[in-house]
């Protein structure tokens, strides 16, 4: 007679014999899905880094475009005078030409300038402005004839006798820079002298003076102007 044996809970025991740890494959599998993730999310944050530095030069290039505009349009109103939008330069061309040795500007030049030059403060001033116009150098140059420190001297004189036009007192008939315009001038304007560097194909194309604007460049600190008395402006002591 055959006896039926009968096992109780062999099932739980086989389960419990299995391992319940994951395996080596599906550890690295998960450890890759990570890495995938973390260096999409870092790409994503480099690339939205450098769209946002991309964004901010359109916008610095626009806004420099912009004041050139500004500027060009007021050299439109008189004649001779020119904008180099490649150099930022004011070319004054004939209107603003020295003689041989002669630094001191005679006074239709003088008359030209206190004209103009409110308008380029009167563009300085607005929000625009403010925020790419860093400076106007006011340079001066010669010829190669002489030695390099006699011209280098003259050139200075030259740029000088510019500052010295506009804080003369104005011609019967002109309008009268303010005491605020004088001020402007002052922390905004500079003097430099660059001899017989960059000279033209005359000697007498090369005696001139020359309105450089200095912008700022991207990302760059501005700069505020000392602040002075508007009502010590002193005088000119040109030799």
């Amino acid at each position: 007679m055959f006896t039926r044996v009968i096992r109780i809970g062999g099932r739980q025991r086989d389960q419990a014999e299995k391992p319940f740890w994951i395996s080596y494959a599906d550890l690295m599998t998960a450890l890759s899905v990570l890495f995938l993730v973390a260096m999409s999310v870092a790409l994503l944050a480099v690339t939205r880094k450098i769209s946002d530095q991309e964004l901010r030069k359109l916008v610095h290039d626009h806004e420099v475009e912009q004041l050139l505009d500004r500027v060009a349009a007021v050299t439109a109103k008189y004649p001779g005078v020119t904008l180099d939008r490649d150099r930022r330069v004011i070319d004054f061309g004939e209107r603003a030409l020295f003689g041989k040795d002669i630094y001191q500007l005679d006074e239709r030049q003088a008359e030209l300038l206190r004209s103009f030059v409110p308008e380029v403060l009167a563009i300085a001033n607005t929000n625009l402005g403010r925020d790419v116009l860093k400076r106007v150098v006011v340079e001066g140059f010669a010829s190669k004839s002489g030695t390099y420190l006699h011209n280098l001297n003259l050139s200075l004189e030259r740029s000088q006798s510019v500052l010295c036009a506009l804080f003369a007192r104005p011609s019967s008939g002109e309008i009268a820079l303010t005491a605020d315009q004088l001020s402007q001038i002052r922390g905004l304007f500079v003097v430099g002298g660059y001899s017989f560097n960059d000279v033209r194909k005359t000697a007498a194309q090369s005696q001139r003076v020359e309105l450089r604007l200095q912008l700022y460049a991207l990302d760059e600190s501005r700069v505020n102007s000392p602040i002075a008395p508007t009502d010590d402006f002193g005088t000119c002591e040109l030799r």
